[in-house]
């Protein structure tokens, strides 16, 4: 059986060996993997990929095969189990590394240093090899080995300091903030280092640092410090530019709508909407800047008006009127969510472990050579026996040898 290729997909010609874990370097590899390119996962049975150990499972139950979590962030992938702390399995690495375009990982330097696997090891092997690195905090510098995820890059990033209420302690984004968000920087990077390969002949090592990223989604606050001193804290629903503007009751339980009022027409319009014409005559809501300072009677108002309403018949009330609303999804509310399934964003897949289940699909969507979720996430060393055989072109007596001694699963 030959490895399973696309040739109508963008990448198909692209060859990705994937060391990373976790989310930011599993996301970004997706993007490449579901647009056509030849990805093999390597793990360990040793150590398991934290994610593949995370909520939600099917049916409730733990295990390494039953992580929706895992399997969202790594379709289209081939998986491999190779023992590293052996020198077979790393010359075995060394040599899918030969055979790699790009190679991704997302450890702490000195990981991919112990393995003789860093980039200054594999381009004496393969000068033609993209390498993406992506940790917490770069490749250099002096906190290059300071450990951890997502979350915590949020709060050395900022998004602590303005997630949250004034009266309370600072509060988290949701998740592992930068593990979702750096992805599309990093797939963006990795895309321009091919692109230069690919004229030029020349490989590259590629930095990502998940906290510098992340800064980028920080410009308005650092810009405002830097440019008046002041510094950005928690306000929670409040906006400087909007009033009303926050989460909103609405009839039902646990129904709630958004929304956010810019200037005196949309407070107008507002103002009908919920036939309120009252408010118009109260100088407390006289102008932009008296709502602004009076956000918190206003809201207590707004709150008591939106109560009584279906938030889907709001928020399109709302939206035609001139005024950005919309309602808060559940998960529920998503799946049965029309413009999402005119889309086909949920796609079923089936896994040789579990039964099938829907997979998150791609915002972005490429007309002429639109990406697809073309199999499931791997199992622990589903591949291992194919990849060994069409890639590096071992005898199936070589492979059962490997597997035998556990250098493979």
């Amino acid at each position: 059986m030959a490895l399973p290729t696309d040739p109508s997909l963008p990448l198909a010609d692209l060859k990705v060996l994937d060391f990373s874990w976790a989310g930011v370097g599993p996301i970004t590899v997706k993007y490449l993997a579901d647009h056509g390119a030849t990805v093999v996962r390597v793990e360990s049975r040793a150590r398991y990929d934290v994610v593949r150990l995370g909520p939600p499972w099917h049916e409730g139950k733990p295990g390494i095969e039953r992580s929706q979590f895992y399997a969202s962030y790594n379709t289209s992938k081939l998986g491999i189990a190779l023992d590293l702390s052996t020198p077979a399995a790393r010359d075995i690495a060394r040599r899918l590394a030969v055979w790699a375009d790009v190679l991704v990982e997302s450890y702490t330097p000195h990981v991919m240093r112990a393995f003789g696997l860093a980039y200054e090891d594999l381009r004496r092997l393969n000068p033609r090899l993209v390498m993406l690195s992506t940790c917490l905090q770069g490749q250099t510098g002096p906190h290059a080995e300071f450990p951890g995820f997502g979350q915590l890059a949020a709060a050395l990033s900022g998004f602590y300091e303005i997630a949250g209420w004034a009266d309370r302690p600072p509060a988290p984004p949701y998740g592992a903030y930068t593990d979702y968000v750096v992805p599309r920087l990093a797939a963006t990077a990795l895309l321009a280092a091919v692109d230069h390969q690919r004229r030029t002949g020349e490989g590259q090592h590629v930095d990502v640092s998940q906290v510098e990223a992340a800064l980028h989604f920080l410009a308005p606050a650092l810009l405002d410090y830097e440019l008046t001193g002041r510094i950005a804290t928690r306000a929670g629903n409040r906006s400087d530019h909007a009033a009303p503007h926050g989460a909103y009751p609405c009839a039902g339980d646990e129904r709630w709508i958004v929304l956010g009022v810019q200037g005196d027409g949309e407070w107008r319009a507002l103002c009908a909407a919920l036939a309120r014409p009252a408010w118009l005559a109260d100088a407390r809501f006289a102008s932009h800047a008296a709502r602004l300072a009076n956000a918190e009677a206003l809201d207590a108002l707004v709150a008591e008006a939106t109560r009584s309403h279906d938030a889907g018949e709001l928020a399109g009330r709302l939206q035609a009127a001139g005024i950005a609303a919309g309602v808060v999804e559940s998960a529920l509310d998503l799946h049965a969510d029309s413009a999402l399934a005119g889309w086909r964003f949920f796609q079923w897949l089936e896994h040789p472990a579990r039964p099938p289940a829907p997979y998150e699909g791609h915002a972005l969507r490429l007309e002429a050579t639109p990406g697809k979720l073309r199999w499931a996430a791997p199992a622990l060393g589903e591949h291992t026996a194919l990849v060994l055989r069409e890639v590096l072109g071992m005898t199936e007596e070589e492979i059962a040898r490997l597997i035998d001694e556990r250098v493979a699963w």
